[in-house]
């Protein structure tokens, strides 16, 4: 017997980080568009400092809110998610950040109307979240190169040219750095190899570039992808090939994939959690099956036929 299918929740509570790129500028916009749109707001909470941020998603989901509609980048969007895994709650996107990497995985619109019009006539869509030893994240990890790039952009070159302001510090960074020793243990060995940068995957976006086509977020596995060789220009020339799709995309790549893996590095490396520094190797990576329910489109591009 088929399980029906419950319609996304018609009431909300709408939070954004008012410090993201987008978030400021478009917080009174987006109250007003969801409201129209038949989004019944049940408070609605611009947060200027984003360290409330992921105390107001709790609240918000403590008091029994059916849906929380975060607006902000992949940092904020992860850092929320801790609060709704196995929780009676929805988790909607607005997509004001940068990259918008897990709202793309998502087939989201990364316009503010086609977002909004896809929470309002969307459909719920059960997720898996990648961990990084007990911390969830929404869409991907990354150590090496990335760590870098993210943790030192200055933030007006971020926030008023975007991913071309990434791009050129990214140029800069990558002078600078030096590629590093990667052990992974599956359950059936021990891999190393030497690498440049390395990805961690619940989906399939970093940086705003499609990484991998291998994954989604309810393959029920994870997926880590290492740029191999010691070659800066390899790094550099995987990005161009990934972000235009050439048909030697994958050639310096190698992937590993498992419900848990061990990952470790010589020498050790800071790891970037959705665009946030949050852990240094060793760690555990491993997959959170179906831990939230997301709303997307309702005939997104890979989904239309699947409503689970």
């Amino acid at each position: 017997m088929q399980v029906p299918i419950k319609p996304v929740p018609t009431e909300a509570v709408l939070i954004v980080n008012a410090h993201s790129r987008k978030g400021e500028s478009l917080y009174l916009e987006a109250k007003e568009k969801l409201e129209r749109a038949g989004v019944k707001l049940i408070a609605a909470h611009a947060i200027r400092d984003p360290s409330f941020l992921n105390a107001t998603v709790r609240a918000a989901v403590r008091d029994g809110a059916p849906m929380v509609i975060v607006g902000g980048g992949d940092g904020s969007l992860s850092g929320t998610v801790d609060d709704l895994v196995n929780k009676d709650c929805v988790f909607a996107v607005l997509p004001l950040g940068t990259a918008n990497s897990f709202a793309r995985t998502l087939g989201l619109p990364l316009d503010l109307d086609g977002a909004i019009a896809a929470i309002a006539s969307g459909r719920r869509r059960r997720i898996d979240l990648g961990m990084i030893d007990n911390d969830y994240f929404v869409n991907a990890a990354a150590l090496g190169l990335s760590p870098m790039i993210g943790d030192s952009v200055p933030h007006n070159l971020k926030r008023y040219l975007g991913r071309i302001g990434y791009l050129l510090w990214a140029v800069w960074c990558l002078l600078r750095f030096r590629p590093f020793r990667l052990i992974i243990e599956d359950e059936e060995r021990q891999h190393r190899v030497w690498a440049s940068e390395v990805r961690i995957f619940n989906g399939r976006f970093h940086g705003g570039v499609e990484l991998t086509e291998s994954t989604d977020v309810d393959s029920g596995d994870i997926v880590i992808q290492a740029v191999i060789g010691r070659s800066m220009v390899r790094l550099a020339w995987d990005w161009y090939a990934k972000f235009f799709k050439l048909k030697s995309r994958d050639a310096n790549t190698v992937e590993f994939r498992g419900k848990t893996l061990l990952l470790n590095t010589k020498p050790h490396q800071r790891i970037s959690i959705d665009g946030e520094i949050l852990a240094r190797t060793p760690v555990t990576v491993r997959v959170a099956q179906r831990a939230i329910e997301v709303v997307v489109p309702y005939c997104s591009e890979k989904h239309c036929d699947n409503a689970g």
